[in-house]
């Protein structure tokens, strides 16, 4: 079966994948799709890959899609060094001193999954994948093969942020839903529909504890702390609170007709702290989120389908 996960998805196994000679030419026959980890990247931009039991050697307009179009940059070659890559065998030869290697194509797995993806996903389908670049408007990510899929920043959470790298770090395995395919192919995607509603990351929390949070907002009136991605309460004023900052705060009382949760700081300081990221859904598609309270006026509301 081909395997059109994010490049890297399974790390611990792609430690293990030490292919036969027999294991390359099935694949061939099969056009299976394949990873292994860039061990080089030559002169004029061919990647060297370590399959176990010979060399395999991508050609750079093989490297990735847009490439050979002038559409993708060499740095997207360049900057796979030391880490994985799908691919697919296109053929198993020798080198001028009879040593066996084999020819692959980055550029046909993508293809080949991208074919998948389209002919396949529909809005609300939840895929894996993983965090490729951050930029202040969204998060780029993988979803399979290399193809890269936005994550606008308003879509990471509900409760706001001021950059995507303040909820993930490049390289890190989420899962996200399909918001929109585009007809030129381009997909958006949506993650904040699956950390929960609202009563699901309340019920977590009682008046009179006290936890951590992080400071995302610092207005006259209040500061926001975020207690969970999906969860912020305001906190009264306090002197030298900074936003970024991790807060210990007392939970004075949970409103949950009016969607709110009233804190007290009880401290702030500079740690780097950020709350865990928690999955609430585990289904494969989702049509339809209503994080907001059944009795609650306010509504945030999102709708994948129809």
């Amino acid at each position: 079966m081909n395997n059109f996960n994010p490049e890297g998805w399974n790390s611990t196994e792609l430690k293990k994948n030490r292919y036969t000679s027999a294991d390359l030419a099935e694949a061939k026959i099969q056009e299976t799709v394949l990873e292994a980890p860039v061990v080089m990247c030559d002169a004029t931009h061919n990647l060297v890959v370590n399959l176990g039991c010979m060399k395999g050697v991508i050609p750079r307009a093989e490297g990735a899609l847009g490439i050979s179009e002038g559409l993708t940059r060499d740095i997207a070659l360049i900057s796979r060094v030391g880490k994985p890559v799908c691919f697919v065998v296109s053929e198993i030869t020798t080198d001028a001193s009879g040593k066996p290697y084999a020819l692959l194509s980055r550029r046909r797995a993508q293809e080949l999954c991208r074919e998948y993806i389209l002919n396949n996903f529909k809005n609300g389908d939840i895929t894996p994948a993983k965090v490729t670049h951050l930029e202040s408007f969204g998060a780029f990510c993988d979803i399979g093969c290399g193809n890269i899929a936005l994550l606008p920043i308003d879509a990471i959470s509900v409760s706001r942020i001021s950059h995507p790298k303040d909820r993930f770090y490049v390289g890190e395995n989420i899962k996200a839903v399909i918001k929109s395919i585009a007809d030129d192919g381009k997909i958006t995607l949506s993650h904040k529909e699956l950390l929960g509603t609202w009563d699901e990351n309340a019920e977590m929390f009682c008046a009179g504890q006290t936890v951590s949070g992080v400071v995302r907002s610092v207005e006259d009136y209040g500061v926001f702390v975020e207690i969970t991605p999906n969860l912020a309460g305001l906190a009264e004023p306090k002197c030298g609170v900074k936003v970024g900052q991790q807060a210990s705060v007392y939970i004075k009382s949970i409103i949950r007709e009016k969607m709110k949760i009233k804190l007290i700081i009880i401290d702030s300081f500079d740690t780097g702290y950020s709350p865990e990221i928690k999955y609430f859904y585990d289904g494969n598609n989702i049509s339809e989120w209503d994080y907001s309270p059944t009795d609650c006026s306010k509504k945030i509301f999102t709708k994948f389908c129809g």
